[in-house]
């Protein structure tokens, strides 16, 4: 037995915006007990703003201006999901996304910044060359695609710019330091003064430079429609124009007003001085997506990093009852504005400054802010969901004592549609249970598979595809049929709302897997712990012949239809060292299901197939051989087996997973082997988690099946190697199965 606080509340930020990254840097630093924090961005990182006309230019790269959400969380103990959200549910305080089941909160904050609002006409020609500026993300998305246009082209490419505010002035600067003429530039503005908001010297000098860089201005204009060729103004003026840059006004997401909350004339979150909805006090706004009612200030960066640590307290006290901060935002700001070359201009109130030293000390105070958020180690509490408490110590029970409530369990049950058993079931027919009977055909074999494990990252729904997948493919690599499963799962202490919502989400994401290939959930065991974990017992038919681990034959190719390297990042992640675009492609790869690559195995009657999991693939392939014949070498191309992006990169520092080195083991048995292992041989074992097939087929039907595969999805499948008879190399012949040929 163990003391321990449980769960008891639920805090959901929605939205990776500054203010958000500010508190859950904070929380790291002091988590609130008994409350789990999570996460909801559509996005994997999130962009910092004062950094990005510098990106633009080509000053900083990616990892330097983007905050990494994925550690910023791990960090803060939170879970994390990648989602979009589309609405709030306010009377059952749901959030509501796109791809997962809704989110249950008591505390919810909102940080999803805004959009500028393309009031103009855009052909559908040219659509996708009508840019807006935010997000910010899916602006240097866009910023890349122009890039790579502007290079093919052989024409100078005209480019306008659309808003002549500090956003829309900087922006125009950097685009042309770092096309360096390759294209024509035009800023439009609508009134007849940049800056407006700016003192008359910075206003003055920020055209000057526009002149002398020979950026077409006009200003004065509004544009209204944005044709092939050329963007049309209010004036009648045409302006040749091959792309649009969209930096004006900016709206709020639409789903805010639709929720019912309170909101401004522009749709914006209503919030007051506490940082609270005018109209529902258990949800919090910060950042461009709020507008302080009382105390309105422009929707800048700048107020968005000082809305964090009000925001922080806040929530807090909010959750523990106690009084709230009043926020009062600065009346006049400090901006420092980059020309893209290494100057900058400094503004504030009447004064205005230029020169190096001003970008000096703006890319210092740019880098300070991000610093805070690039030398990030886990927390103690991190990663756990529950804390110890001495004051209030409750003492959970082992045994059959420490299963989840039966009413818990139910309602979970009720809320999910799932594929109803097959006639052949005798019990689990009217509800699931611990056990379950039924009668399988007496012409078909009984496949059966065992697995279980902790969950490696801070999503249950992701987590329940991950297990489900991991655990049914040893069913396709026998290439049976799977039929039902029975599930173990571990649910974090917390209350009985808690609890539900946990295990809701995590068999949401295991009924998807199950759903679309027809298996039953016919019942399980459910336990509470310390960490969430989950495995299924998985029954399965086969159809025709089994796929045997054996029975490779001289010429024979192995073909591999997923990389590695989920070993080492999923380590890299736990110590907070894994980048968040390297763990979502990790994910990715691991909720991709094998179902597809056993059927065209079947097909293609292969000799032999395993699936690549916790030995790696050495280890794995080693089994394949001690399987076959004696007779039998493998030659491995090292250069062509596919590997997830970072994997190399986190092997090279040194980072595994604890099987690694038992992994390595099997070194006897391979040459040439190198100790210790250099990053592209540590591959091989490291231990993979939800990996793919292993397949053997003859040399005359490898190529075949490799492009159904890559057809069916697989995208990175390889011929990774041959098999040989061991005489074909000759006398001494060599004394390991496996020969590793880089």
């Amino acid at each position: 037995m163990q003391g321990t606080s449980p769960i008891t509340q639920e805090l959901v930020l929605v939205g990776g915006g500054h203010s958000h990254s500010l508190v859950l840097r904070m929380w790291g630093m002091a988590p609130l007990r008994g409350v789990r924090l999570t996460l909801i961005s559509d996005g994997f990182d999130t962009p910092y703003s004062g950094m990005l006309p510098g990106h633009v230019a080509g000053v900083y790269d990616r990892p330097e201006c983007y905050i990494d959400l994925h550690s910023l969380a791990q960090f803060a103990g939170a879970q994390f999901y990648v989602d979009q959200v589309v609405g709030i549910d306010l009377h059952q305080r749901r959030v509501l996304c796109r791809d997962r089941p809704p989110v249950k909160f008591d505390v919810l904050s909102l940080d999803v910044g805004s959009t500028p609002q393309i009031s103009a006409t855009v052909s559908p020609e040219v659509a996708h060359q009508a840019i807006p500026a935010k997000p910010i993300g899916q602006f240097l998305e866009r910023w890349q695609l122009l890039q790579q246009s502007i290079g093919r082209s052989p024409k100078c490419q005209d480019i306008a710019i659309i808003g002549g505010g500090v956003g829309g002035v900087e922006l125009a600067l950097a685009m042309d330091t770092r096309l360096q003429h390759r294209a024509h530039l035009h800023l439009v503005h609508r009134q007849q003064n940049l800056l407006p908001s700016h003192n008359r010297w910075v206003r003055h000098r920020l055209q000057r430079e526009l002149t002398q860089r020979q950026i077409s201005l006009h200003l004065g204009e509004t544009a209204i429609a944005h044709h092939p060729n050329y963007l049309q103004c209010q004036s009648r003026l045409t302006i040749p124009c091959d792309w649009s840059v969209w930096v004006t006004e900016a709206g709020a997401a639409p789903w805010i007003q639709k929720s019912g909350l309170a909101t401004d004339d522009r749709g914006f979150l209503a919030i007051n001085g506490h940082l609270q909805s005018r109209s529902h006090p258990f949800i919090f706004g910060a950042g461009d997506v709020a507008t302080l009612t009382q105390t309105p200030h422009p929707k800048a960066g700048v107020f968005a990093v000082r809305h964090g640590k009000p925001l922080f307290h806040n929530l807090r006290a909010y959750l523990h009852n106690q009084p709230l901060q009043t926020y009062k935002p600065q009346q006049t700001y400090l901006s420092l504005i980059g020309t893209g070359d290494g100057r900058a201009i400094a503004s504030r109130g009447w004064l205005g400054a230029s020169g190096k030293w001003i970008w000096r000390w703006k890319d210092k105070i740019d880098r300070q802010f991000m610093a805070q958020f690039q030398t990030l180690t886990p927390m103690e509490m991190g990663g756990s969901q529950f804390v110890n408490s001495a004051d209030s110590p409750v003492m959970f029970c082992a045994g059959c004592g420490s299963k989840v409530g039966r009413h818990t369990l139910n309602q979970v049950l009720n809320r999910l549609e799932m594929p109803a058993p097959a006639e052949a079931v005798l019990k689990g027919l009217e509800s699931p249970d611990d056990a379950a009977i039924w009668q399988p055909p007496r012409d078909r074999p009984l496949v059966q598979t065992l697995d279980y494990f902790r969950s490696p990252i801070a999503d249950p729904y992701r987590f329940g595809q991950i297990a489900a997948n991991h655990c049914l493919s040893d069913l396709f690599a026998t290439g049976a049929t799977p039929h039902s499963v029975l599930a173990l799962a571990t649910i974090p202490y917390g209350t009985p709302k808690i609890q539900e919502e946990t295990l809701y989400q995590l068999l949401r994401g295991v009924n998807k897997i199950l759903a679309p290939l027809n298996i039953a959930l016919l019942g399980g065991h459910t336990t509470e712990g310390p960490e969430l974990g989950f495995g299924l017992s998985c029954n399965g038919l086969l159809q025709s012949r089994a796929l045997t681990k054996g029975r490779l034959q001289p010429g024979d190719r192995l073909i591999l239809t997923k990389p590695l390297g989920t070993g080492t990042l999923l380590a890299a992640h736990a110590r907070n060292r894994a980048r968040g675009q390297w763990l979502e492609i990790a994910i990715a790869t691991m909720i991709q299901s094998n179902h597809a690559a056993g059927v065209i195995a079947q097909r293609h009657k292969v000799r032999a197939c395993t699936d690549i999991t916790g030995f790696g693939l050495l280890g794995h392939l080693i089994e394949m051989v001690d399987a076959s014949p004696k007779t039998l070498t493998i030659t491995l191309e090292q250069s062509q087996i596919p590997a997830l992006p970072g994997a190399i990169a986190c092997l090279d520092q040194g980072i595994t997973s604890f099987l690694h080195d038992r992994n390595a083991q099997v070194q006897h048995q391979v040459s040439p082997w190198r100790s210790p292992l250099a990053a592209a041989s540590a591959l091989l074992v490291d231990p993979q988690t939800s990996g793919g097939l292993l397949v053997a087929v003859p040399g005359q039907d490898a190529i075949v099946l490799l492009k159904q595969l890559h057809q069916a999805g697989y995208g990175d499948a390889a011929v990774i190697g041959a098999v040989d008879d061991r005489a074909s190399y000759g006398k001494p012949a060599p004394d390991c199965p496996i020969i590793l040929k880089s």
